[in-house]
C-alpha cells in the first residue's frame, strides 16, 4: 500500500512517528456512461460558463459565494495557511471508549510505526487497550484541520475522523410519548435474545453487488458486449475524437457554433435593412408621406405613370 500521509503522534513529550494508510476500499462495481445508440463514452468537461472553453486544472481556482458576492482564492493563498504545514496528530484528551458517539465517526485509516524501534507505538497501543480509553486527536489532512480518534485495531493503531459537532444536524421530530408495558418489554427482550450472537463481519455479504457481478459475467460469457476501444470513437493523430471523417474538438464545436450564430444574425439584420430601405425609397418617390404597404404599391404605380407622360395621356384619350 502507498502511504497518503506521514508525521508524528504527539502527547506530552512523547512523539510516535507514523505513516497513514487508507483502511477501507469500495467493493462496488464502477460504471461509466455511454450513449444508448452507439455506445460511445459520455465525458464530462470542465467548461467555463463565461468563455465557453474547457479549462485545465492548473487554471482552476476555488471560490466562495456569499449572497451576490463571490470571493476567489488562489492555490497560493490556500497554501499560505498554517494548517498546510501541520504534520502532527496531536492527542488532546483520553476518554472512555463508550463516550464516543458512533454517529460522529467517519473515514478510517491504519497507522504504521516508522523508525528502527516500535516501542513508543506499541506502548501507546497497549495503554489504550489496558485502560479502555480512546484518544481524541486533531490533525491536518489535505489542507483541512480534522478531529479524530485513535483506537486499537488488532496489533495496530487506527485513526478515525470525527465529524465536528456543528456538522451534526439538528432535528425537529421524534417519537410520540407511548406507554410500554412490562410484558411488551419482556417479549422484546426475549426476541433480542433469540437473535443474539458474536459479531462476525465476514458472514455478511453485499447481495446486490454479488448479483450484479453475476449478471456482468453472464453477459460476457454470452457475448453481449462491445469492443472497449470502439466506445472512445475514432481518434486522430493528436488524440481528438473524429466525426464524419473530420476532426472535432470542443474548440471546433464552439467556434462553429459562434460562427453559425453570427452568420444567422447578420443574415437577419441584412434582410431587415433591405426591407426598411425599400419602404423608405418607395415612400419618397410617391408623395413623401407615411402610408401603409397597400398605399405604397399604388403610389409606385402613379410614380411610374408620371415618368412616362405619353402613356398617361394615351390612357386618358382612350378613356
Amino acid at each position: 500500500m502507498r502511504a497518503i500521509w506521514s508525521g508524528e503522534i504527539t502527547f506530552g513529550l512523547v512523539n510516535v512517528p507514523v505513516k497513514l494508510y487508507g483502511a477501507t476500499r469500495s467493493h462496488d462495481v464502477s460504471f461509466h456512461q455511454v450513449h444508448d445508440e452507439d455506445h460511445g463514452r459520455i465525458r464530462y468537461r470542465r467548461t467555463c460558463e463565461v468563455c465557453g472553453r474547457e479549462i485545465d486544472y492548473e487554471h482552476i481556482d476555488k471560490a466562495y459565494a456569499e449572497g451576490d458576492k463571490t470571493v476567489v482564492l488562489t492555490d497560493e493563498e490556500l497554501d499560505s495557511l498554517p494548517a498546510e504545514d501541520n504534520d502532527e496528530i496531536d492527542v488532546v484528551q483520553f476518554v472512555p471508549d463508550e463516550q464516543v458517539d458512533p454517529i460522529l465517526l467517519g473515514t478510517s485509516y491504519f497507522l504504521e510505526p516508522v523508525g528502527r524501534s516500535s516501542k513508543a507505538y506499541v506502548l501507546l497501543r497497549r495503554t489504550l487497550e489496558d485502560t479502555e480509553r480512546t484518544a481524541i486527536v486533531t490533525f491536518t489532512l489535505r489542507t483541512k484541520t480534522r478531529l479524530g480518534v485513535l483506537r486499537v485495531h488488532g496489533d495496530l493503531l487506527a485513526l478515525q475522523t470525527l465529524r465536528w459537532p456543528k456538522d451534526l444536524k439538528e432535528v425537529d421530530f421524534g417519537p410520540k410519548k407511548s406507554s410500554i408495558s412490562s410484558k411488551e418489554l419482556k417479549m422484546s427482550a426475549s426476541l433480542v435474545e433469540q437473535f443474539s450472537g458474536d459479531f462476525e463481519p465476514e458472514q455478511f455479504t453485499d447481495e446486490y453487488q454479488a448479483q450484479l457481478r453475476e449478471l456482468l459475467e453472464a453477459k460476457l460469457e454470452e457475448g453481449e458486449s462491445v469492443d472497449t476501444e470502439e466506445t472512445f470513437g475514432e481518434k486522430s493523430d493528436d488524440g481528438e475524437a473524429q466525426e464524419g471523417g473530420k476532426v472535432i474538438s470542443l474548440m471546433d464545436a464552439l467556434e462553429r457554433s459562434v460562427r453559425s450564430r453570427r452568420e444567422g444574425q447578420e443574415k437577419d439584420s441584412g434582410t431587415k435593412k433591405t426591407k426598411k430601405s425599400g419602404s423608405k425609397s418607395s415612400g419618397t418617390k410617391s408623395s413623401g408621406t407615411k402610408s401603409s404597404g397597400t398605399k405604397k404599391k399604388k403610389s409606385t404605380k402613379k410614380s411610374g405613370a408620371k415618368k412616362s407622360g405619353t402613356k398617361k395621356s394615351g390612357t386618358k384619350k382612350s378613356a
